[in-house]
């Protein structure tokens, strides 16, 4: 298997990955993306790169940046995603949510 297949499998897993965490199926995907339901199924199984301007508009859907789904990594874009949607809660809720991230950092600080 070449670089470039297992960079494309490693993308359309992430692709899957953040549609189940949402709940989407392939084709409220597609929908949400503007793309076709054999787009998504394509750019999750990896056989076929995407053009620039899909990526984009997946990315978007999934409510992630594009260097997520590339790279994997979370930049600067996927923390002012949080930062909107934690700007729609309540401060309660906020407080909440800051409870939560404290408890899965000690959680994960003690491995």
């Amino acid at each position: 298997m070449s670089d470039n297949e297992l960079c494309l499998q490693e993308i359309g897993k992430r692709i899957m990955d953040r549609r189940k965490k949402l709940g989407l199926t392939q084709e409220a995907l597609a929908e949400k993306g503007e793309v076709t339901t054999q787009f998504v199924s394509y750019a999750e199984s990896g056989k076929r790169a995407m053009r620039p301007e899909n990526l984009l508009k997946i990315s978007s859907a999934l409510e992630v940046s594009a260097d997520y789904l590339l790279t994997g990594e979370i930049i600067d874009k996927d923390l002012l995603i949080l930062s909107d949607k934690l700007r729609r809660l309540t401060p309660s809720q906020v407080r909440t949510v800051e409870a939560i991230i404290d408890e899965c950092n000690n959680l994960f600080n003690q491995k």
